[in-house]
């Protein structure tokens, strides 16, 4: 089976292409708000992993109004050319953990932007409703709307140990709270998070193929300065089994094969700053240039996207 010419995979760039016809960018937002794990409601310190200043750009500040960090984002991406519409990805912290009136502020602010067409948000599958998911349903009949849930893991042992703070029963009942109501539904997966076998990651392709969602984003397991994972790393690093980059490729192209054919892959691997990241460290390679290794080993291995997948 072929994906979009010669990939073995249903890549997101294509994706893209097919749906919007021009070019699309997305521009980051950071709206200051916190995690329910962050702010005593059902723990404190976060995610044992997240540091959001590892992928926040420059200009995504939260004293800075939606319309501000819209524009500057446009002017740093439109130095490259190419005129571009732009979706606006909330993307740091949880991004419905607010209100909904506040939330519905934010959001029509950012799509009154002439050159904004769409929203992509990033949330945890314990912060929405049924209020929220009618209101974005309502915006899907006329702009593109992508909800993304951090599931991390499919494993309860695994999200406890990093403090998520919810379980993957809240994962589930929120997908089947946000399917068919006109949203793109994506997911987030680490990989490689401690305690977890290459047979438990394997699993976590079939388990998310179960789920309604439209898109994947995979992250290979990063160790980044100011976070708990950094300290435990520290001082007992025996604990965590990182990747490779031959490795994770081999695993990957496993995964893939055991995925549903029709879910898009946005990414392959997170890329945390170098003055933050302390391991793994494979030389700085960009997502499309893993991405091209990992065709490449599917070919291989005579593998591709759902060969392996079984309702």
């Amino acid at each position: 089976m072929k994906f979009n010419g010669s990939k073995e995979y249903n890549d997101f760039g294509s994706f893209i292409k097919s749906h919007f016809l021009e070019p699309v960018q997305k521009i980051s937002i950071d709206i200051g708000f916190t995690c329910p794990n962050r702010d005593g409601s059902k723990g404190t310190g976060g995610c044992t992993y997240c540091n959001n200043n590892s992928f926040n750009p420059d200009y995504c500040k939260p004293q800075k109004s939606v319309s501000e960090q819209l524009n500057q984002g446009i002017e740093f991406f439109s130095r490259k050319g190419n005129k571009k519409k732009y979706l606006a990805y909330f993307q740091a912290y949880t991004n419905t953990y607010s209100d909904i009136e506040s939330l519905k502020k934010l959001y029509l602010e950012a799509l009154s932007h002439p050159e904004v067409v769409g929203l992509v948000i990033g949330t945890r599958p314990d912060c929405i409703s049924t209020e929220l998911i009618d209101f974005l349903s309502e915006l899907s009949q006329t702009y593109f709307i992508s909800l993304e849930f951090g599931v991390e893991s499919t494993l309860n042992r695994t999200l406890e140990a990093v403090n998520r703070c919810h379980t993957f029963e809240e994962t589930q009942k929120a997908y089947n709270l946000a399917k068919d109501k006109g949203l793109r539904l994506g997911a987030h997966l680490i990989i490689g998070l401690p305690g977890e076998s290459k047979e438990d990651i394997l699993n976590h392709a079939k388990e998310l193929s179960k789920l309604p969602i439209h898109s994947l984003k995979l992250h290979h397991l990063q160790i980044v300065k100011h976070t708990m994972m950094a300290f435990q790393y520290k001082n007992n690093p025996k604990q965590f089994d990182l990747f490779n980059l031959e490795d994770y490729i081999d695993i990957i192209s496993e995964f893939i094969s055991l995925l549903r054919s029709d879910i898009i892959i946005e990414r392959f691997i997170s890329q945390s700053p170098a003055d933050l990241l302390i391991a793994p460290k494979w030389g700085g390679l960009k997502n499309f240039e893993i991405a091209a290794k990992i065709d490449k080993k599917l070919k291989e291995k005579n593998l591709w996207q759902g060969k392996y997948y079984m309702l």
